[in-house]
Order: structure tokens, then sequence, then C-alpha cells
């Protein structure tokens, strides 16, 4: 027995202490560390995102989460670059009057709590017909509407208040563009007869060109990312309920689970390509100045 008990205990420490597998050991924490809580849920994210998820249960449903995920990031994108710009320009005008309370007032939405922003639109767009929303339908003969049960009230909604809350960050981003634009361009452009409209169009926006890349950047993220935990908490205070209602509410257009896997599959690919973009520009960059 004490032959067999040293022989395995040889073994053992020759199998530990072996040049050849001990890299193997000492990486081994790492490699399931992250088989089991990365790669795992990477390659589950994906499947699910192709699939209706309801409890237990889910269905195969292609891409249509996808499709609902690019629909969402396209629209707020086209919300989000032109009326900021507008605003912008607007406050950015001689003609305006009291400038820093309107910048404040389309400021505040992006300082706004999460909770109080979900109450006011819960009180806004409920289900009653006291709400504010059918209340002002009412007044044109409309019959109220249950906002939070039809896919196209539900798209309005999170529109509306993707809007409403990050459209004074980006008037920032454009109201600091602006300022960079010299005085003198536009007064050379008065004295040759431009109009407000020409000057708008043919000046301010090709001067602006730098910023609204770099919104539309930060709106693509914003919008493949939308599904992050403070849009949730926004949807659950909204809806007035807990995880599982706002889940619900997100399910009017598509599986929440499975939406979420998709702005989540869509947003690793967009940093992935965003990153090889970067390594090729710093890579071209450093063989210049070599040069």
């Amino acid at each position: 027995m004490d032959k067999k008990a040293g022989k395995k205990s040889g073994i053992i420490s020759k199998f530990l202490y072996s040049q050849k597998i001990a890299p193997y050991v000492f990486i081994a924490p790492f490699v399931l560390t992250f088989v089991v809580f990365f790669a795992y849920s990477i390659v589950n994210m994906v499947i699910m995102s192709f699939q209706n998820v309801a409890g237990a249960n889910s269905t195969f449903i292609g891409f249509e989460n996808y499709v609902n995920s690019i629909f969402y990031t396209i629209v707020s994108c086209a919300l989000m670059i032109p009326i900021p710009l507008v605003l912008a320009a607007m406050l950015n005008s001689k003609h305006m009057r009291a400038k820093s309370f309107f910048r404040s007032i389309t400021f505040i939405p992006a300082l706004t709590s999460v909770v109080v922003a979900g109450v006011v639109f819960r009180l806004m767009f409920g289900e009653l017909e006291g709400s504010f929303m059918n209340q002002l339908i009412g007044v044109f003969g409309k019959d109220p509407i249950i906002w939070l049960r039809t896919p196209v009230t539900v798209w309005i909604i999170l529109f509306f208040l993707c809007l409403w809350r990050w459209t004074g960050v980006n008037m920032m981003y454009y109201l600091s563009g602006l300022q960079q634009i010299p005085e003198e361009i536009y007064e050379s452009a008065r004295i040759d007869g431009a109009t407000s409209m020409q000057t708008f169009f043919r000046i301010t926006v090709p001067l602006l060109k730098d910023t609204t890349v770099y919104v539309l950047t930060i709106s693509i993220y914003g919008g493949l990312a939308s599904v992050a935990w403070t849009d949730v908490m926004q949807v659950t205070f909204l809806v007035g309920g807990g995880l599982i209602t706002a889940y619900a509410a997100l399910s009017v257009i598509g599986s929440e689970m499975g939406l979420g896997g998709a702005w989540d599959a869509l947003v690793h690919i967009k940093d992935y390509l965003a990153s090889i973009d970067g390594d090729k520009h710093f890579n071209l960059v450093v063989t210049r100045n070599e040069d």
C-alpha cells in the first residue's frame, strides 16, 4: 500500500511540477473563468437574440429583434441630429433672447433622475382618461388610448423619451461647434446677399461636419445600447410596475430578452469594428511620422 501511495504521490508531483504542464495549470483558472462567465454568456446572448423568450419557453423568430434594434437606432439618429442642430442655431443667433434660460431648460432632462422621469412619463401616458395625453387627444375628439399596449404607441413613447432626454446634450455639442465658426464668414455671406437659409445650409452645416460625425457616433452607440439598465429602469417607472412589467412593455415591440441580446450583439460588433478602424488609423499615423 505504501509503495502504491508513494507511486501515486510521485505521479501527481511529477504532473504538477512538469515544465510542460505547469503553464497550463497556471492559466487554467483564467480559462475556466473566461469560459463560464464570458464565452458562455456571449454564445447564449447570440442564440437568445434570434429567439422570442417567454419565461422558460423560447421560439425562433429569425432577425426580427435585430430589425427592431436597427430601426430604433436609425429613427433615433434621424431625430437626434437635425433637431438639436436647429435648436443650437436658434440659441446661437444674436436675435435670440434669454439664451441661458432656454439652454438650461433643454439640458435639464439629461440631469433628471430616472425615477422622476419615469413617474412624469407614467402620468403623461397613463391608460386612464384623466392622463395628460388622453386629455390632450380628447380635445380633438379622440378616444383614450392604452399607450403601452400597442406597438405603434410604444415606439412613439420610446422615441419621445429619447428625444426629450438627450436633445439638450447634442444641442450643447452643436453650440460648442457653432461658437468655433468665425463671425467674419457670416458677415461676408451677408454682404454677398446670402439669406439666412442659404447661410445655414451652405456655411453652418458644412462647417459643423466634425461635430455632426461625433454626434452621429454617440447617437448610434446610444441607440444600440438603449436597453441598458437605466433605460430598463425608465420603462419600469414608466409603466408603474416591477421589472417584469417593464420587460412586458418592451416585449410589445419584440422579445424583451431577445431584443436586449440583439442590441448587445450589435454593440459588440460596432465596438469591434471601431477598434479595428482605430488601430488602422493609429498605424497609418505612426507610419507617416516614421517616414
